[in-house]
């Protein structure tokens, strides 16, 4: 009896070990946002809703011989103003449901960063490089990964109703933190593959992708603003993730990169050097994404979020869209530049 008892007291010692060196053992595993948080202050724009239609119309009419038409675009601007100014947004289909590729990532960052910030969520070494790597390489392995963390939840064999049933409440935890927070019309609860799903990620999806990651340009943009205006976690938190969203055109690397083969190209092509660029790229074989955030010297500061589908291939469309934005933001008086 004492051999047993001494037994399941080191058993006990070495799992409460484990947990402290890993992940926290907290009761409440949900992702709450920040204490005092209220919704940003974005004003729908008659101006910028018709400033970004004309930059996406001659885009189209510009890759018409591509194939382009208006149902393969969606957009949305949104141009932030000064301390306690209204966020300015114009849209173009920004609310239509489309499949995000990578650009999903920027939510399931966002997430781990409250959790961080709450102490839900234990910071390691093994953490840090997943969250690098699927900002930064936009790794689906690293995604996978980090979203186990954000729900706890595992990928695996399918499960019987009831199981599957207390699953897929703990990992639509993702889809419960923004919802919170006022965001709709999206679902950000799946992996991201280079292949397929499998098992309970496929029985998850309902079999036939009904239940795959959807969102709109809208609801990136608006992410995208509160991450890099601070709204989304406190200061430590936000420098972390500016970090990993900053792209450098100018650097070396590969020509179709997040830096240099979406809004970056644009930036590239026009030698705009002086410009800033944050940004989370996403590409399949059927859509080609981008979320960007540029900040201009003269103090000019907007996010723009540019989704195409059946187009991957067309590397010049979303450059285009941004530089007609740039161009017309610039010649645009009524647009507060500081």
């Amino acid at each position: 009896m004492k051999r047993l008892f001494k037994f399941a007291i080191a058993v006990t010692v070495f799992l409460a070990a484990g947990t402290a060196f890993g992940q926290n053992a907290v009761r409440d595993r949900e992702i709450r946002k920040s204490a005092g948080y209220e919704p940003p202050p974005l004003a729908t724009s008659g101006k910028m809703n018709e400033l970004l239609a004309k930059a996406v119309e001659a885009t189209l009419a510009e890759f018409k011989a591509k194939g382009f038409t208006q149902n393969d675009v969606s957009a949305t601007l949104v141009v932030l103003g000064g301390q306690g100014a209204e966020w300015e947004r114009g849209e173009v289909r920004g609310d239509e449901r489309i499949y995000p590729a990578s650009v999903v990532k920027l939510f399931y960052m966002a997430a781990l960063e409250r959790q961080i910030e709450d102490g839900k969520v234990t910071v390691t070494a093994e953490l840090e490089r997943g969250l690098h790597d699927m900002i930064v390489d936009s790794s689906n392995e690293a995604t996978q990964y980090i979203l186990d963390v954000l729900t706890d939840t595992s990928s695996g064999a399918e499960l019987p109703e009831k199981e599957f049933e207390a699953w897929q409440y703990k990992r639509n935890r993702v889809n419960r933190f923004f919802a919170s927070m006022g965001y709709e019309n999206i679902n950000v609860n799946q992996k991201t593959f280079c292949e397929d799903a499998y098992g309970i990620e496929q029985q998850s999806r309902n079999y036939k992708g009904e239940n795959r990651n959807m969102l709109t340009t809208n609801a990136v943009a608006r992410l995208l603003a509160e991450i890099v205006t601070g709204r989304m976690a406190n200061k430590d938190r936000t420098a972390e993730m500016m970090t990993l969203l900053r792209r450098d055109p100018f650097s070396k690397g590969p020509e179709d990169d997040q830096a240099h083969g979406f809004t970056g190209r644009m930036l590239i092509d026009r030698q705009l050097s002086g410009l800033k660029l944050w940004s989370k790229a996403g590409w399949t074989s059927k859509t080609r994404h981008d979320a960007a955030y540029i900040e201009t010297p003269d103090g000019m500061k907007f996010v723009l979020v540019v989704f195409t589908v059946d187009h991957a291939n067309d590397y010049g469309f979303i450059p285009a869209v941004a530089g007609r934005v740039l161009d017309a933001l610039k010649g645009n008086a009524s647009v507060d530049h500081h």
